[in-house]
């Protein structure tokens, strides 16, 4: 009762019915095992808090789900590919911080929504080969600025940038590893400019810290899961979560 007198958290008993799965969720995908389905947290979010406000309420709850997602695969990861990635995704977190006060939050929902489902619908449409090359680097670096940007709008960043690097066919383990050191890095750029914006204010991060246990437990259930599962399987469930934060965003842009 003291900590919620000094910090006036969120108390309404339907917000944590909707936002406990969504940051199990999330911590599942943080580890990498059906990683789609980390972006539809801020949508489940959604039916009870406006997008910005969700968005808040997670960045610290990212933040140590991204710890435990470096720690569990610290040797893992593709430093090539990082190199890459991580400036393009910086570029697209530049763009959000510019655009994000005139931003529609369902307009860039329905992108990210119908970009997702485009791509699943061109690889079943276009399966690709085993010796098809990788995608071209300038298509990467849209893709990755995307995500950037989408990860700072509705922490949606997983959809664009999967659909660059799913087509290179790392190993569940490596993919994993290599996203969670990506995604540490854009989530923790994001702390200034939410700052700046006014986002982080005492009752989202009191809200935020009552969460936080959830965190470690949905990483848990994702490692294990992510060590343990065939290549073939990882990537199904990689698509299923993408089909459903496509037709879950799509649905939020329309309805």
């Amino acid at each position: 009762m003291l900590f919620a007198t000094t910090f006036p958290l969120i108390t309404d008993p339907y917000f944590y019915m909707v936002t406990i799965p969504a940051v199990l969720l999330m911590g599942i995908s943080k580890s990498g095992f059906g990683a789609g389905f980390g972006s539809l947290a801020v949508p489940m979010m959604a039916l009870a808090v406006t997008v910005p406000q969700a968005a808040a309420i997670l960045m610290p709850v990212l933040l140590v789900m991204d710890i435990l997602g470096m720690a569990a695969f610290r040797k893992d990861f593709d430093m090539k590919l990082l190199r890459f990635l991580l400036p393009w995704g910086l570029v697209g977190i530049g763009v959000g911080t510019l655009l994000f006060k005139v931003l529609n939050a369902q307009v860039v929902a329905g992108l990210v929504g119908a970009f997702t489902l485009l791509f699943l619908a061109q690889r079943v449409a276009f399966p690709p080969k085993p010796d098809s090359p990788p995608p071209p680097k300038w298509l990467g670096a849209i893709l990755t600025a995307t995500a950037g940007f989408t990860s700072f709008i509705a922490h949606a960043g997983g959809p664009p940038v999967n659909a660059y690097v799913i087509p290179m066919r790392l190993s569940p383990v490596r993919f994993t590893a290599t996203m969670a050191f990506f995604f540490f890095v854009i989530n923790l750029s994001k702390w200034i400019p939410y700052a700046w914006l006014g986002l982080l204010d005492w009752r989202n991060m009191a809200t935020s810290l009552v969460l936080l246990p959830i965190a470690p437990i949905g990483v848990w259930v994702g490692v294990w899961l992510a060590r343990r599962i065939s290549q073939r399987l990882f990537y199904g469930f990689l698509y299923a979560g993408m089909l459903l934060t496509g037709l879950k965003l799509l649905w939020d842009a329309f309805k």
